[in-house]
């Protein structure tokens, strides 16, 4: 059954586009022209990705991520004609998987949805069922739990939790994160990372702050506490 793709733009034309190439590629896709449509049809199709443009009438890109995470860990690639690094970072700080700047090429578009999709279907395998701490991490669902929950993380959040958890107390450069999670060399700053770790922080750390799992290495990187 094919994977299902929400992509949400105002601008008719690259609507058109990203549905003709993602179609191609094997993936049933609809589309919204703006952020109001999207929340409605994000709730009634559950999608397996959202590709979402930052500027709409109506409601922005931005609200709809803020809402969306409220309901759904579904991975989002924002769509963003800011170039500005510190505008892309706050899409990543709401929970945004990647981003991709305008104009952009429709190839580029598919290869990162199959990568970000791919974050999240890896097969079982011996091992995928990782303890540390008090954390369990399931590769196999894709899920981290505590004692007393489950940890809602989206696919790239997971995917560093996973590689920094593997091996505890190596250091991680931000480039060598950015490989582990993408998979692929593609250009992205490396203080997307920086967004990313705080979210987990977040969701993971006891509420005093303390780092017990994830610490910074400054100058470097992060690393897995040991």
């Amino acid at each position: 059954m094919p994977k299902t793709i929400l992509v949400v733009d105002d601008e008719p034309k690259i609507l058109e586009i990203c549905r003709d190439y993602l179609t191609a590629a094997g993936y049933d896709v609809q589309t919204a022209p703006d952020g109001l449509r999207a929340l409605t049809l994000a709730r009634k199709l559950k999608p397996d990705l959202l590709v979402l443009d930052w500027m709409m009438p109506e409601m922005d890109g931005l609200d709809v991520l803020r809402e969306l995470r409220r309901e759904s860990n579904a991975p989002v690639i924002m769509l963003t004609a800011r170039v500005d690094e510190s505008d892309k970072l706050i899409g990543l700080e709401l929970g945004a998987d990647d981003y991709i700047t305008k104009p952009f090429s429709p190839r580029e578009l598919v290869a990162r949805v199959k990568v970000v999709l791919r974050r999240g279907t890896g097969a079982p395998a011996p091992g995928d069922l990782l303890r540390a701490g008090e954390l369990t991490l399931d590769r196999a669902r894709y899920q981290v739990s505590l004692p007393d929950r489950v940890v809602p993380l989206t696919p790239t959040e997971f995917e560093l939790l996973y590689t920094l958890a593997s091996q505890p107390g190596r250091i991680y450069t931000r480039a060598q994160l950015l490989q582990a999670v993408h998979g692929v060399a593609f250009e992205s700053y490396e203080r997307a990372i920086d967004s990313h770790i705080r979210n987990l922080r977040r969701k993971i750390e006891p509420a005093t702050g303390q780092a017990d799992y994830i610490v910074t290495v400054h100058g470097l990187g992060y690393k897995f506490a040991e």
